[in-house]
This record gives structure tokens, sequence and C-alpha cells, in this order.
């Protein structure tokens, strides 16, 4: 039979045991690796990644949108400027001044009216279609051809040039229509058909032809030829009579 005594002394040291054993276990459990996997630590990295794929994909579409809208911009500013107007034109001289209104433009020629002095006044208009000087490149002003009628003078079809520079004095023009040719005086910077008794039928052959040449020569020796297309003419001169009966 076990003594209380010795029961006594025996208590500590098998408490002593349960405690060894007891710190042993928790500490192998410390130690010991678990085959359990890490469940949060490949989530997170591919969510991590994924947000960053997103971000990258996102910035890409905004790139790729911004380059489209800043074509799209260039692309209507490009319509807009070709939906542009053009600037008008400066309006034709009338000869003996007044402020002309078109009648019509027929081919290269324009029939205009205006009134000059408290006088009306219709003519047919047009600009050279080719000009040469020699020498070449000498700067000139505008060039005309005027065919005009004023019925307060009884004046119908009168030709009539404006060369862009002050003739030579003394000299004449030369109008080339076809294999005719028609002398014109000058005065200033215009000249005139010299025999008036040929105008009517320089008029007239110039309504069924394609082409008129004028020649002239300044006061500095520039020589000069302006070649004039006859086309929409016959209708012009056709407006101009109605209007100035």
């Amino acid at each position: 039979m076990i003594t209380m005594r010795a029961f006594q002394s025996a208590a500590p040291l098998a408490l002593a045991v349960v405690l060894a054993l007891f710190t042993a276990a928790a500490a192998q459990q410390q130690t010991e690796p678990t085959n359990e996997p890490t469940k949060q630590t490949e989530p997170l990295a591919k969510k991590k990644t994924t947000k960053a794929k997103s971000t990258k994909d996102k910035s890409t579409k905004d790139t790729k949108d911004t380059k489209e809208k800043t074509k799209e911009t260039k692309e209507k500013t490009k319509e807009v400027r070709e939906k542009k107007p053009a600037a008008p034109k400066a309006a034709a001289p009338a000869p003996g001044g007044g402020q002309p209104t078109l009648l019509g433009q027929f081919g290269d020629w324009g029939a205009y009216t205006a009134t000059a002095g408290g006088r009306k006044v219709c003519y047919a208009l047009a600009k050279p279609a080719a000009t040469q000087t020699e020498p070449a490149g000498k700067p000139r002003d505008p060039t005309y051809m005027f065919i005009s009628t004023r019925p307060a003078e009884n004046v119908r079809n009168e030709i009539s040039i404006v060369i862009g520079y002050p003739f030579k004095p003394g000299t004449e023009a030369t109008a080339d229509l076809g294999s005719a040719k028609y002398a014109m005086y000058t005065q200033q910077d215009g000249a005139w058909i010299k025999n008036a008794a040929e105008e009517a039928r320089m008029v007239d052959a110039m309504r069924h032809s394609s082409d008129i040449t004028i020649t002239g020569e300044s006061g500095r020796g520039t020589k000069s030829s302006d070649r004039y297309s006859l086309k929409g003419l016959a209708q012009a001169l056709d407006r101009v009579a109605q209007e100035c009966k």
C-alpha cells in the first residue's frame, strides 16, 4: 500500500512529466510543416495580376479612344475647311464708272449694267484667257475687254480695251481675229476700234469665233499679247441688248 507521503512526493514528479510531454507536443506542432495549401496567397496574387491587366487594358482603350477622337476632329476640321465658301470676286469695272450689277455669266463673258453720270450703260466683259509680255514677267494692272451699249448716246456694241499699262504715245494696238486684223487707236491705258465702220462687222465675227488676240506696247517698251476666249460672248451680248433697248 502506497502511503500518503509517498503519493505526495510522487505527484509533483508526475505533474512535471505531464507538463514536459505537453510542452514537447506543442513544440512539435509548431515545427512540423503543414500539408494544407496557403489558400490566400495564390488567389491574392492572381487578383493583383488581374487588376493590373484591367488597368492596362483600360489605359490602352483610353489611348485608342483619344487617337480616334483626335482623328475625327481633324477630319471634321478638314471637312469644314473644304466646305468653306471661296472669297467673293471683286466687282468688274464699269465703263465710265458707276457700280456694276451682274446680269448673268455666260461662259467666259459676263453681262453687266451700271449707271454712269446718271445714264444707264450695259456691257459684256471678259478677262484674258492667256497673256504674255516681252520681256517676260513684267507687272501690269488688270486687263479687260468691253463691248458696251449706251442707249442715251445711241451707242451700241462699242469695243474697248483696258490694257493694264499706259500705251506708248503715238502707237496703235492690234486686234487679231481669225485671218482679219483690226487697228485700234490708243489713249492712256485704253484702246478703241480705229475705223468705226468696221465695228459692227467685227462684233458679228466675234460672235462666231473662238478667240481674239490684242497686242500693244507700253511707254516703257514692254510688248504684250492677250488672248481672250469668245465662249459665251453671243449670249452675253443678247442679255445686254435685252437690258439696254
